[in-house]
């Protein structure tokens, strides 16, 4: 491997990050390595040999080596891993936590982290606290003397709210606790936050890092090789971990990263102001827009607003017609792909959270969320007002 040159951009890294080719053969890509076990017959020799790198597939493997120092070096941290989904990547990363711990998080995170808190972890005996975390003092406020996590993820999903991460993780530093940040929307393109004093990244690899809605992956970078320890014994022992093939994916994946969210956004930029124009539309939820409430938190840790955006369209018949009236805009799960996706937050990606909390959330049934892809812009504008219309 050799060594990355810091002083590239972001751009030049995404292709030169130590992975350009083999050294075995010099193929420009990383070898798929399918295999499930490795020789151990050296170490049994006499003399024996000391023991290979890899033993066995769980543990580790070349493709996935590859992928996780890939990931480590693009946001800046010590150690990375990779998972079989965005949601492994999450549960072991709270997995490293006790029963009697209490977690602070971010009320609007992902529906699907939200229920592992409140379910599979809850019977674990792990305590959560669900906060406001667009207002810091909501988090001092919910410290205990048994919190051991706060849990972020900024532009939140699916109202797009924004946290000020210097300014928590500063409170978490303080009280001693570990920062975990969910970075699947901005990715380290427009967001490092371990710089901004994040302690453990994770990603839904599945949606901008693979970038093509053909692979399901999770990672996982942590600040230092202590919390790095503590995430692999999560990793090793509970063995959700990626195939090859996989890995493979992410890593083809990444190298267009740049370029494929620097159409994304500008084309997603475009489509929020059409939309906020639009008499159909009540509501647009951008950080790329002039008046979004904390636009100037959102610029002054990220380079750009991204490539997701919401909108609410007054009453619910509007938009479940939009979803099924769309040409160009699929109307399904995940985001992050060439082609431009409609969610419907209510039945999909926080279809587990209660009406109730939904609604005092504003996740109301006339929100759906947009995930911009590839298309051309004018070729979206047209369809998406032919479906409001």
């Amino acid at each position: 491997m050799k060594s990355v040159q810091n002083g590239d951009s972001f751009g030049t890294r995404l292709i030169h990050n130590g992975y350009e080719s083999d050294p075995a053969t010099g193929a420009l890509g990383v070898p798929v390595v399918q295999t499930s076990t490795f020789n151990q017959g050296p170490v049994f020799g006499d003399p024996p040999a000391a023991a290979g790198e890899f033993d066995y597939a769980r543990s580790g493997n070349p493709t996935r080596k590859a992928l996780e120092e890939t990931i480590a070096a693009l946001e800046g941290g010590a150690k990375g891993y990779a998972f079989g989904s965005g949601i492994a990547a999450i549960s072991s990363a709270l997995g490293i936590f006790s029963a009697g711990d209490h977690i602070i998080a971010a009320e609007d995170i992902y529906g699907g982290s939200r229920r592992m808190l409140n379910t599979f972890y809850r019977r674990w005996g792990l305590e959560l606290s669900a906060v406001d975390a667009s207002n810091t003092e909501n988090i001092r406020r919910a410290l205990r003397p048994n919190t051991k996590a706060l849990f972020l993820e900024t532009p939140s999903n699916p109202l797009l709210k924004i946290t000020d991460l210097k300014a928590c993780f500063a409170i978490a530093k303080e009280a001693g606790l570990v920062s975990i940040i969910d970075n699947t929307f901005q990715t380290p393109y427009l967001q490092r936050p371990l710089e901004l004093g994040a302690d453990i990244v994770v990603h839904s690899a599945t949606k901008f890092l693979g970038g093509h809605s053909d692979v399901i992956s999770g990672l996982a970078v942590c600040a230092t090789e202590e919390l790095g320890q503590r995430i692999y014994a999560v990793q090793n022992g509970f063995g959700a971990v990626p195939g090859p093939w996989d890995c493979w994916l992410v890593l083809r994946g990444i190298k267009t990263l740049k370029i494929r969210m620097d159409a994304q956004q500008a084309s997603a930029q475009k489509i929020a102001a059409a939309l906020k124009a639009h008499p159909k539309v009540s509501a647009v939820y951008y950080p790329g827009l002039a008046d979004h409430p904390l636009k100037a938190v959102h610029d002054a840790q990220s380079p750009g607003p991204g490539a997701v955006l919401s909108f609410k369209t007054g009453d619910t018949g509007a938009a479940l017609r939009f979803l099924a009236k769309t040409r160009l805009a699929a109307a399904a799960v995940s985001l992050g792909g060439v082609e431009t996706i409609a969610s419907y937050p209510v039945r999909m990606s926080h279809a587990s959270v209660p009406v109730e909390e939904r609604r005092r959330l504003g996740i109301t049934d006339d929100l759906i969320r947009i995930s911009v892809g590839l298309e051309d812009t004018g070729d979206l504008i047209a369809d998406f007002d032919r479906a409001l219309s």
